[in-house]
């Protein structure tokens, strides 16, 4: 059964106010107003000398764990959720691999599933070790991106991107965060420009999310009652109360914590999160938490991973 070895993350110094970046985008006085008091936005993350190697390699560092087990990394992913996350030609995580040594392995990017794409990231991990066969084998899931085009900085009337990385090494087998169940639901007919799609898209995630949420909870064998924690994306505070709401799930389970501080730091967020909750004393030894986003490109994504600590 996959499991996660160790989970870390970097996080930047800088942090910029959201208004500071919302007159770029033509953002009213009100428009700011909805996305602090509603959303829950009040700075992002930023390392504006920095680059996404400079991420990626903080989070690593902060990830002892794989230090002496080098040799027996088998695959690396990168968690995206744009498609593009540095200019060509830089090269960032085959950048990292090399400075690490991690040769042996094999690089893929994960990005199908837009900011749900670290769930699928860690499910792939699981099969590519599970299909190795080797009991030793490791793997080696990145995530974080750079806010470098105008995509990458803002969701218009949902939410704003901050910087940041982490690193998760994954196991085939385990103790500890064992994944007991992952669970997509992927919507094609939300691969539309039409205002009506995006309408429905609106009114509908939340439904759909919470869905997923139960789907992977009931293919776990347990009841939402059981979960622990959720860790999410941070999309914003507005849509996860409304989930809790359709799901009839406490909201202080939810860790929020690092939306107004940090902002949606792409697929990061289900990892920096853990750290919250670890601190938090959320996560508690055999008890099960989960992982839950949602992912908008190409049609849509709503996903959970359910683990046990």
């Amino acid at each position: 059964m996959t499991a996660l070895l160790a989970v870390a993350d970097h996080l930047p110094p800088g942090r910029v106010p959201i208004e500071d970046l919302a007159g770029g985008f033509g953002l009213t006085p009100m428009q700011v107003k909805v996305f602090r008091r509603y959303h829950g936005f009040g700075e992002v993350s930023r390392d504006p000398g920095g680059t996404l190697l400079d991420l990626l390699r903080g989070a690593v560092a902060a990830l002892p764990a794989l230090r002496g087990r080098e040799h027996r990394v088998r695959w690396v992913l990168h968690a995206r959720s744009v498609p593009t996350v540095a200019p060509y030609p830089h090269r960032p995580v085959e950048e990292l691999c090399a400075e690490l040594g991690l040769g042996r392995a094999t690089v893929l990017a994960v990005g199908h599933h837009a900011c749900a794409s670290g769930l699928l990231a860690l499910d792939a991990a699981g099969r590519l070790l599970a299909a190795d066969g080797d009991p030793a084998a490791l793997a080696l899931v990145l995530a974080g991106e750079k806010a470098f085009t105008p995509e990458a900085v803002m969701v218009p009337e949902t939410s704003f991107f901050g910087e940041g990385a982490a690193a998760c090494l994954v196991a085939p087998d385990g103790e500890r965060d064992r994944v007991l169940c992952y669970a997509a639901d992927q919507r094609g007919e939300f691969d539309s420009d039409a205002p009506e799609r995006a309408a429905e898209f609106q009114r509908d995630y939340a439904g759909h999310l919470a869905g997923a949420v139960l789907a992977a909870v009931t293919g776990a064998g347990l009841t939402l009652a059981q979960i622990t924690a959720v860790l999410p994306h941070n999309v914003n505070r507005a849509a996860w109360h409304q989930v809790c709401r359709l799901l009839g799930y406490p909201r202080e389970r939810v860790v929020l914590d690092n939306v107004a501080a940090l902002g949606h730091v792409f697929c990061a967020d289900h990892f920096v999160n853990h750290r919250t909750a670890r601190e938090r004393g959320l996560l508690r030894r055999g008890e099960p938490y989960l992982m839950a986003a949602a992912g908008a490109g190409r049609g849509a994504t709503f996903a959970a991973t359910v683990l046990r600590h």
